[in-house]
């Protein structure tokens, strides 16, 4: 991968988690249909701080279920308190207790491919650690603005050494 098509990183905080339980609007992608995230975002947006049973006001971007022709689950989400409460037709995923890399990002939003590249061609490869045999996601509190795409967000990444 091209440097320049990477980001400088922060050094990463290191949690262990508790386990999650995010429901919202899933699709499936591939690397070629990716760039339909940011609508998916826009979707789901009206119903952040509307979701019966939420937890918190932080929203989330999951990756699972990734298949061997490359294409994951990506879930527009909130973390909630159980499943039932939430509409039929939304994806959920539970993300299980699990140490986590997280990294913070100061930029804007528009650079969120550029922080995923230098994490999975840079900083992983150089850590001594691989990745975890859980979902992979992005977390956006209140500090972020989706109108502007300023704010920071962060990116964790399940670690095992």
């Amino acid at each position: 991968m091209k440097e320049s098509l990477m980001t400088k990183l922060e050094p990463p905080r290191f949690e262990n988690s508790r386990t999650m339980l995010i429901a919202g609007l899933g699709e499936r992608y591939t690397p070629e249909t990716s760039a339909g995230i940011p609508a998916q975002w826009q979707r789901f947006a009206p119903h952040i701080g509307h979701v019966a049973g939420q937890v918190g006001r932080a929203s989330y971007g999951v990756l699972s279920k990734s298949d061997a022709s490359g294409s994951i689950e990506y879930i527009t989400g909130v973390e909630v308190s159980d499943f039932g409460k939430v509409p039929k037709e939304w994806s959920r995923v539970r993300i299980p207790e699990q140490k986590y890399a997280v990294f913070f990002h100061s930029g804007h939003i528009s650079s969120i491919r550029q922080v995923w590249a230098a994490i999975r061609h840079q900083w992983l490869p150089e850590s001594g650690y691989t990745v975890g045999d859980a979902p992979e996601f992005e977390r956006y509190d209140e500090k972020y603005d989706p109108a502007t795409g300023n704010g920071g967000f962060e990116i964790w990444i399940p670690v095992r050494n």
